[in-house]
């Protein structure tokens, strides 16, 4: 006899537990917070290198995020208002214990292009952007991300570093009022050479050369023999040292002689000018704004504008934070979650959006130096945001002082090696027609940078579909005709099958057997049964068999259950053709 049902809500409420329990297991909470992993073995060796690579970073996103915001068009203390969030948030939900979030020379460009310079529209393009990244995450969307392919992704990066690179020509030339366009912009820059600010020129080039030399120095180090003397071991650890801070070593070299130049009166360099003082003010972004002329934009109004930006930002963003997160999980030995990291910056852009961030992604060359420096754990962020912090409570009205040459400099070296000179001959010898997408997606970046992705996914996507739909068939004659698909079948390639069959076995005089080796095929979907049961018919209106061989258990299960006409299967080539032999040829 069945028991009645309890009412008892101490019952219910246990029945209700312990259903949901085994679904909040500790791997589960684990994986939601990944600060759960490393936090219990957390010891003091593990915070000496966290708290060494933290400082380390912080002083190179601090002038790196002023010089993105000047990439981005907006005032440079919002490239420090986007540096400090994803140092907090990524501590608690990212998998990767080298990567940091913060502003990016390609986030900033692509912002650029969108928010035309407009606070008010890149805070709010941050919000929207996180709010598409975590329900991305949420549904497990990632695997969207498979689609964008490699030649792609290089042929925007290469585009998108000569296209920032030579951006920032015109601030080490001191020129005012070039177009943003690229075509345009190369020529004012050289039209308007004459105009050049001779300070400006020879501050800037000055930062470049010692940039270079640093970088060329640290590069060098690996070199030296092994087992160096105590005096060589201390000389390579300074100049390591100074290599890897050496953004801040620029500007504030450079701040230092533009202040002194404005004390004695003399005006040589262009400078960033007033900045906001202290840290942002802790708000939600404005849904609408009012014009100086008192017009209104209303937040309908600033969605069509930022237009297309809501697909490409979160998308390159979450792109190049994955991308660098895998190339040091493989270096250094461990795995990422590649839905929980899409989580993680879309929940840093949204919280970010509160602080007057525009959008983030993860940096590589700020990674790298993260990693170079020897972190143990994502705490290393922690030390590279309070860095930030101290830096926008402190620093902000010295800020105003450091001239945009120098910051140009920086922004250039940054982008250098961005310029993958070697993937060309890489994908010519794998794949030629990769080059395709690749080249498709950098010559039109240089029109607009967004067309230039668009481009070249749909260029990729087009070669993709195309494999589909042709999949390769390799025939062979043993008196009957064998015919053996390479890959799936799947109803973009049914109609190309059917064509090819009813050519070599149909529309030839006398009518021939085939036999049809399915051993690569792993499903089938109702277009082709439906083309295969009027191929059947054909094959028995001709007096000719078409067996089929080699299907597996699940499509050989949808066949049978289709009642296809004369449908006949064996499990090997030979006895399909033993089957096929027995059913002579129409004379």
């Amino acid at each position: 006899m069945m028991e009645p049902l309890s009412t008892d809500p101490a019952v219910e409420h246990r029945s209700l537990r312990d259903r949901l329990l085994p679904r909040c297991s500790a791997g589960t909470v684990r994986s939601c917070f990944p600060l759960l992993a490393w936090l219990p073995r957390y010891n003091l060796a593990w915070f000496k290198m966290d708290l060494l690579a933290g400082l380390t970073v912080g002083l190179t996103v601090v002038p790196q995020g002023l010089a993105y915001a000047e990439v981005a068009g907006l005032p440079v203390q919002y490239g420090l208002y986007s540096a400090f969030m994803g140092c907090f948030v990524y501590c608690v939900f990212g998998t990767s214990k080298d990567i940091t979030l913060g502003p990016t020379a390609i986030m900033s460009l692509l912002c650029s292009f969108y928010i035309a310079g407009d606070p008010v529209y890149a805070v709010l393009l941050t919000l929207l952007c996180g709010i598409i990244q975590t329900v991305m995450a949420l549904l497990r969307l990632g695997f969207l991300l498979d689609f964008v392919s490699y030649p792609v992704i290089k042929g925007f990066t290469c585009a998108a570093a000569v296209t920032i690179g030579f951006g920032q020509v015109k601030n080490i030339l001191g020129l005012k009022g070039i177009p943003q366009q690229f075509i345009l912009q190369v020529y004012y820059t050289f039209y308007r050479i004459p105009e050049a600010r001779a300070g400006d020129v020879i501050l800037g080039l000055l930062c470049l050369i010692f940039l270079v030399m640093m970088t060329m120095m640290k590069s060098t180090l690996g070199s030296i023999e092994e087992n160096p003397s105590l005096l060589v071991r201390v000389s390579r650890g300074i100049v390591w040292s100074f290599a890897t801070v050496r953004n801040a070593l620029v500007v504030i070299a450079a701040a230092c002689v533009a202040y002194s130049s404005e004390l004695a009166g003399s005006h040589f360099f262009t400078l960033t000018g007033k900045t906001a003082q202290g840290l942002p003010p802790l708000s939600p972004p404005a849904f609408s704004e009012t014009t100086q002329n008192g017009t209104t934009i209303s937040f309908s109004e600033i969605i069509l504008d930022l237009g297309g930006g809501l697909a490409v930002i979160p998308l390159m963003g979450v792109l190049e934070s994955i991308a660098i997160a895998k190339a040091f999980g493989s270096q250094n030995n461990y795995r990422i979650n590649a839905n929980q990291e899409l989580f993680a910056i879309g929940l840093t852009n949204i919280l970010g959006s509160f602080v007057s961030a525009y959008p983030i992604t993860g940096s590589f060359g700020r990674t790298a130096v993260n990693s170079q420096t020897g972190v143990c754990t994502p705490a290393g962020g922690i030390f590279t945001g309070v860095v930030v912090l101290l830096s926008l409570a402190f620093l902000m009205p010295l800020f105003c002082y450091i001239p945009k040459a120098s910051l140009a400099a920086v922004i250039i070296c940054a982008v250098a090696p961005m310029i993958d000179y070697k993937v060309l001959p890489q994908i010519w010898r794998v794949r030629k027609l990769d080059l395709l997408p690749f080249l498709v997606t950098f010559l039109v970046s240089f029109w607009e940078v967004q067309y230039g992705i668009v481009g070249g996914v749909i260029v990729s996507g087009m070669m993709l579909l195309y494999l589909v739909a042709r999949p390769e068939l390799k025939i062979s004659d043993h008196g009957v005709i064998v015919m053996e698909l390479a890959s799936g079948l799947n109803f973009p390639a049914i109609e190309h099958l059917c064509g090819v069959l009813r050519k070599h076995a149909l529309h030839v005089s006398p009518a021939r057997c085939v036999v049809l080796d399915c051993h690569h095929v792993s499903s089938i979907d109702y277009t082709v049964v439906t083309e295969l049961k009027d191929l059947l018919k054909q094959f028995k209106l001709h007096s000719v068999s078409l067996v089929f061989t080699g299907l597996k258990p699940s499509v050989l299960e949808v066949l049978l259950a289709a009642d296809l006409p004369d449908f006949t299967h064996r499990d090997s080539v030979e006895a399909g053709l033993q089957t096929a032999s027995s059913n002579p040829h129409r004379d």
